[in-house]
């Protein structure tokens, strides 16, 4: 599985391609074809995006819900209508669909930022203000991260 770290910011250049992270693009290396998934965020001005495997793992979840319910409506409209199929160029570059780029309000530049087994694209100054919103919370509210037993037990 894919797993996502650190934060770059790269040039989207005339045409909309944005050279994706040589991490991340290792992260993707081994999936069904050579590229990433993306989607607009529904919660923030931001761009999700993952690999196939993680997407499916996103339908098994969807699948858990009752058929044509609201909630089964509303995550299927809301993500897999959404998802689109971004290939890699020679250069390891994706083209952003316009409705991404507006979306996340994405200019010049665009932010990758790791996410664990997801990542995020954000325009820069947006995702600055995003963190430092975040740290606040998060020390405000004294958050911890309970780690779950792995395979091979603690660590």
């Amino acid at each position: 599985m894919a797993l996502f770290l650190s934060t770059f910011t790269n040039k989207v250049d005339k045409k909309g391609r944005v050279s994706v992270p040589a991490p991340f693009r290792a992260a993707l290396v081994g999936q069904n074809f050579n590229g990433l998934v993306a989607f607009r965020s529904y919660r923030l001005p931001a761009i999700e995006g993952l690999d196939m495997a993680r997407m499916e793992q996103f339908s098994e979840s969807a699948d858990a819900l009752d058929l044509f319910s609201e909630e089964h409506e509303d995550i299927t409209a809301t993500i897999f209508a959404d998802a689109v199929q971004l290939p890699f160029d020679g250069e390891g570059r994706i083209v952003l669909p316009q409705n991404l780029v507006d979306h996340a309000g994405i200019d010049e530049s665009a932010t990758f930022v790791g996410r664990g087994r997801t990542f995020q694209i954000w325009q820069p100054g947006k995702f600055e203000d995003f963190q430092g919103q975040a740290r606040e919370r998060a020390r405000d509210q004294g958050l911890t991260l309970r780690l779950r037993p792995g395979q091979d037990g603690d660590r």
